[in-house]
């Protein structure tokens, strides 16, 4: 299995601090914010990740995080030139993947779960991470039927029919990337992750899994500030990064 950490984006909910560097290369206690997705990949086993980041920053990712050798992994770099969704990170990654099962997760999660063996355990289809959340507009949205198993999954609907999000940690096996690849963008001219999602649970072959400790999709000032109370209390010294 390969990983991957998207980690594009301008940041401009976080500006200004993200008028001189990457929002995922800002301290979240005492790392940067990327550090935490890629302890996710790395404590699964995952070592050959694909980095992929704004041109503007791609120097700073580099002089932060190398070839990866020192971390025991081997990473590789890709430009994303504009943000056009989170599925274009499997067209941009099509040559990395090659012929590997996927694992990609967002620069900005941090999860206190230990998602290892979730990780570990995937063998065919799809697998997304679902958590409860107060502000369900806001994300893509998981629907279940009384035996929780996905029925339907929208994105940002404004009548949410669960409180159920997807969060950013995405698996895929290698039919991914034509999925991806045949996308239409959608009204916001994104190649949304939503519809990718939408597939895999047509074919009857997305696993839903339970997000049970803090997720946090540290995007704003406010989830930022818990994201670094949630490291310095809890994540800190289990990080092997």
């Amino acid at each position: 299995m390969r990983g991957i950490i998207l980690s594009g984006g301008s940041g401009t909910r976080l500006s200004p601090l993200t008028k001189i560097t990457s929002k995922q290369l800002l301290p979240v206690y005492n790392r940067p914010m990327i550090f935490y997705p890629l302890n996710t990949l790395v404590k699964a086993g995952i070592k050959e990740i694909l980095i992929i980041v704004a041109p503007e920053r791609a120097g700073d990712y580099l002089n932060l995080l190398g070839s990866g050798k020192q971390f025991g992994c081997k990473f590789t770099y890709e430009i994303q030139d504009k943000p056009k969704g989170i599925a274009e990170a499997f067209i941009i990654g099509e040559n990395f993947i090659d012929q590997e099962d996927a694992v990609m997760i967002l620069g900005d999660n941090i999860f206190e779960d230990d998602l290892s063996e979730q990780i570990k355990s995937f063998k065919r289809g799809g697998k997304i991470f679902a958590k409860q959340v107060p502000d369900p507009q806001r994300f893509g949205i998981v629907e279940f039927d009384d035996n929780m198993k996905a029925i339907s999954i929208e994105e940002k609907p404004k009548r949410p029919k669960s409180d159920y999000c997807v969060t950013g940690l995405y698996i895929y096996d290698n039919r991914v990337i034509e999925i991806a690849k045949n996308l239409k963008p959608s009204p916001r001219q994104e190649f949304e992750i939503t519809d990718v999602n939408k597939k895999f649970l047509e074919l009857g072959e997305l696993e839903v899994a339970m997000v049970n400790g803090k997720w946090i999709d540290a995007g704003t000032f406010d989830s930022l500030l818990e994201a670094q109370n949630l490291a310095k209390e809890k994540l800190a010294d289990k990080l092997i990064i």
